[in-house]
């Protein structure tokens, strides 16, 4: 097979390529490419391309469509995320992108075709979707994601996702207040939910990591937390998964009062083990499961804790607000956004800084402080 370029302007060309004679119509098969680069890279397309004709597992980009793009995407991101966010991805594009734009073209496709996506999806049903701000903003950062691959692997030239999303309003995080932690913790000792809950509340760990925690994982005498593992809940089950990121896998500090109540609820498990004929404590066992021994699913530890809520008239915050309850003691304490991020496993601090920057307050005052303590002394010698 051969093939050939033809500029077409400063840094864009034509790639230019036979497929052999099409059996069917006995005429001779050629496709044509647009690249964006230098010549030397449009070359080493172009060699890409004669190479996967050869192989025979060419794919003409101006007969894709966006649901058979989805689908070749989707089997790559099989192997990328773990199954909690590919089913998310899943669902996002069977229901909100597919429908509307699976018989589409992916090289036909412009910017304004997903700003009238996101403008349907927000419209009210019947007209439209109904879907929330937030949800159509997932459609876009996945068909950005998507269409970001489509560029790395030559089935468009440029990524078109570029309609901004809608903008969604913020909201207040859920923070509990010191007097309602006093009446959580109380109203909650003496039951199965009170040691998660106080974990909860201890460490800023996420839902899926305090209950895939085990007694190895816990140094008692170090005053110790270890996060390295979570209980991911997806349609195919249950599942312990490592965490997705650096970050994710950290040292967590508990204080000597949480270390007390920790032992405690040890001896009460090896207890009800025994009464169970479950047999003896292990480290390897699960810290805060159902009482079989069983892992505790994130989603029944959710409507648990919601129903409990309710019936002890607690105040009403979701699981999750524990977490931001922590954080916002961390913050209170004087602790920097870095130590808060390290902390609660966040693979940047910009993202911690994104959900609790209102939380750091107005530091102008203390700057000023800090530059009067610089200067002072140095202007005060010239004033003399």
């Amino acid at each position: 097979m051969k093939g050939h370029i033809r500029r077409r302007g400063e840094r864009s060309w034509e790639l230019k390529f036979d497929l052999g004679t099409d059996p069917l119509t006995g005429r001779r098969a050629t496709r044509y490419h647009s690249f964006k680069g230098t010549k030397r890279e449009a070359d080493a397309e172009l060699v890409r391309l004669l190479a996967a004709a050869d192989r025979g597992d060419y794919v003409d980009p101006a007969k894709t469509t966006v649901a058979e793009f989805l689908d070749r995407w989707e089997g790559w991101a099989g192997t990328q995320v773990s199954r909690k966010t590919l089913e998310r991805y899943h669902d996002l594009a069977a229901h909100h992108i597919r429908p509307h734009l699976g018989a589409r073209r992916v090289q036909k496709l412009r910017p304004v075709d997903f700003a009238e996506l996101y403008g349907r999806l927000l419209r009210p049903k019947p007209e439209g979707a109904g879907l929330a701000a937030r949800t159509v903003g997932h459609c876009h950062r996945l068909l950005h994601r998507v269409f970001f691959h489509a560029v790395k692997w030559g089935v468009v030239t440029s990524n078109p996702v570029t309609a901004e999303p809608p903008r969604v309003p913020r909201t207040e995080i859920e923070i509990l207040g010191p007097d309602q932690v006093t009446t959580v913790l109380s109203a909650l000792r003496g039951q199965r939910l009170y040691p998660v809950v106080l974990m909860g509340l201890a460490t800023g760990m996420r839902r899926g990591e305090v209950v895939a925690l085990r007694w190895s994982d816990i140094d008692l005498d170090g005053g110790k937390v270890r996060v390295e593992r979570s209980l991911e809940e997806t349609k195919a089950g249950l599942a312990f998964k490592e965490p997705k990121t650096k970050a994710g896998r950290r040292t967590i500090g508990i204080p000597p009062s949480v270390v007390a109540e920790l032992r405690a609820h040890w001896r009460q498990q090896r207890e009800e083990r025994l009464a169970r004929g479950l047999g003896k404590s292990d480290a390897a066992d699960l810290a805060f499961p159902r009482p079989d021994g069983t892992a505790w699913p994130p989603d029944r530890l959710s409507s648990t804790w919601a129903k409990t809520v309710q019936t002890k008239d607690l105040p009403k915050v979701t699981f999750h607000a524990l977490r931001h309850t922590h954080v916002s003691q961390l913050i209170a304490a004087g602790l920097d956004v870095v130590s808060v991020s390290r902390r609660i496993g966040h693979s940047n601090p910009t993202i911690t800084l994104n959900v609790y920057a209102h939380l750091f307050g107005n530091t102008d005052e203390k700057a000023v402080a800090a530059v009067e303590t610089a200067l002072a002394g140095a202007l005060l010698g010239r004033t003399q």
